[in-house]
C-alpha cells in the first residue's frame, strides 16, 4: 500500500532512504536544516554528501517541519544523534498520535545514557516507535547496491508493516524485537570504528585490526547484555555486521577520522579535515564510557578511546596500554 513518508534530515542517509522509498512507489518528503541543502536537492536533484546519486523529481525537500510532517503516515528521524531531543521538542506539537516514528539515527544520549527510542517515547508517548539499523553505508544504498538491514520494534505488527514498506530486490529487511540490542550495537560500534581507524593511522596491520574488532565486539555485547539486550543480536546484522562495515570501509567517517588521529592530528583538526561532518563515535564515547561504569563492565577499548578524545592521550600510548594489560583468559 502506498504511504506518505516524511524524512527529517537531508544528509546522506536521509536521502538514501528517500531513494529506496521512492523506488518502492511511496510519496517522500524531506526536511532540511539548511536552505542551501534544500535548494541543491530541489534545483539540482543531488545531495552534496552523495555525489553519484540522482534524486528523482518526486522527492521534494522543505525547510519547515509542518509541510513534511502534516499528512505523513511515517516520520523518519535521521538527524545527527545529538540533535534528536531538540528536534523532537520542535515537532511534538505538530505530530499526531497515529503517525509512526521510525528512528534511523544511531547513538545513545550522553547526559541521560538513554537509547533514542526511549527518548522518542518520553517526548511522544502516544506514538508507535521503531528503529532501522544495520550495515548500510548511504553511499552504497543510494547506488542501489544490495544491502541487508534490520527493523526493530516491540510491536511485531508494526515491524512487519515497515518491512513491507522498505523491502525490495536490493534492500532486504529483517525484523527483530530486541530494540535495546539493535540500538546499542549501532551506537557503540562507532567507537570501535574510530579505534580501528587509529589502528590504521598508526600503521598497524590486519592482525591488529582483527584483534581490535573481535575484542571490541566483546565489549559491546557484554555491555549490551548487562543493559538487558539479547546476546544473539550482537552477532547479527546490527551487531557484528554493522561493526565490520564501519571498521573496514573508507565510507566510514569514524574510520577516516580515526586514521587522521592515528597519524598525529588532534581530534579537532581531524574533524575539520572531514569538513565538519558529524563523527558519531566521538559523540558516542561519552555514553559508552558512562554506561560501562554504571553497569560495572570492563571496556578497555572504550576507556582508552575516551582518554584519547577527552584527555588528549596519544594514540600510540592508548594502543600500548591495551597490549600490556594484565594477562588473562580470553573468555
Amino acid at each position: 500500500m502506498k504511504k506518505t513518508i516524511g524524512i527529517l534530515g537531508s544528509g546522506g542517509w536521509g536521502v538514501a532512504l528517500s531513494l529506496i522509498l521512492n523506488k518502492n512507489g511511496h510519496d517522500v518528503k524531506l526536511w532540511s536544516y539548511t536552505k542551501e541543502e534544500m535548494d541543491i536537492i530541489n534545483n539540482e536533484h543531488r545531495c552534496k554528501f552523495l555525489p553519484e546519486a540522482v534524486i528523482p523529481n518526486e522527492v521534494v525537500c522543505y525547510n519547515d517541519f509542518e509541510t513534511v510532517i502534516n499528512g505523513s503516515d511515517i516520520i523518519i528521524i535521521v538527524t545527527p544523534s545529538a540533535a534528536i531531543r531538540s528536534t523532537l521538542h520542535s515537532i511534538e506539537k505538530i505530530v499526531k498520535k497515529d503517525q509512526v516514528i521510525l528512528l534511523a539515527s544511531k547513538g545513545i544520549e550522553a547526559n541521560t545514557q538513554k537509547i533514542y527510542s526511549d527518548v522518542i517515547s518520553e517526548i511522544l508517548p502516544e506514538n508507535k516507535v521503531a528503529v532501522i539499523s544495520g550495515p548500510s553505508h548511504a553511499e552504497e544504498v543510494s547506488r542501489f547496491i544490495p544491502t541487508c538491514i534490520v527493523i526493530a520494534s516491540k510491536d511485531e505488527k508494526l515491524s512487519l508493516e515497515l518491512q513491507d514498506i522498505f523491502m525490495n530486490d536490493i534492500f532486504r529487511v529483517y525484523i527483530n524485537d530486541d530494540v535495546q540490542g539493535v540500538e546499542i550495537g549501532g551506537a557503540l560500534k562507532n567507537i570501535i570504528a574510530l579505534a580501528s581507524g587509529i589502528c590504521n593511522g598508526l600503521g598497524y596491520g590486519d592482525n591488529s585490526q582483527a584483534a581490535l574488532i573481535t575484542r571490541g565486539l566483546l565489549e559491546i555485547s557484554r555491555l549490551g547484555i548487562a543493559m538487558g539486550a539479547k546476546s544473539e543480536t550482537f552477532y547479527g546484522l546490527t551487531g557484528f555486521g554493522d561493526l565490520f562495515v564501519t571498521c573496514a570501509s573508507n565510507n566510514s567517517r569514524n574510520r577516516r577520522c580515526g586514521i587522521l588521529i592515528g597519524k598525529g592530528l588532534s581530534v579537532d583538526d581531524a574533524k575539520a579535515e572531514l569538513g565538519g561532518m558529524v563523527v558519531e563515535g566521538i559523540v558516542a564515547v561519552d555514553a559508552g564510557y558512562q554506561l560501562a561504569h554504571i553497569y560495572g563492565i570492563e571496556t578497555p577499548i572504550i576507556n582508552e578511546m575516551y582518554d584519547v578524545i577527552h584527555k588528549g592521550k596519544q594514540a600510540k600510548q592508548a594502543a600500548h596500554n591495551l597490549l600490556t594489560r594484565n594477562r588473562k583468559a580470553e573468555f
